[in-house]
């Protein structure tokens, strides 16, 4: 598991940093997102849709923590 801890930066920090961290995993390996900003709900889920990754979050009490297990790439997309 690889962990992001993206607590107290602002969007689209936490995003971004998902992003990068993401692509050095393998398909099936998790990615955990630590953040306090709450427009990475919206940031992460979107985007975990859009790339077909597995989410789930998690209130952790002051900050959540966003659980994404990467899927293959679709078809024509990098």
């Amino acid at each position: 598991m690889t962990i992001v801890d993206a607590r107290g930066l602002l969007c689209p920090l936490p995003l971004a940093m998902a992003k990068r961290r993401m692509a050095d995993l393998r398909d099936g390996e998790i990615l955990t997102v630590l953040a306090t900003d709450p427009e990475a709900t919206i940031d992460l889920g979107a985007w975990a849709e859009d790339e077909g990754h597995v989410y789930d979050e998690r209130d952790c009490g002051g900050w959540t923590e966003y659980s994404l297990v990467k899927r293959a790439s679709r078809a024509g997309r990098r």
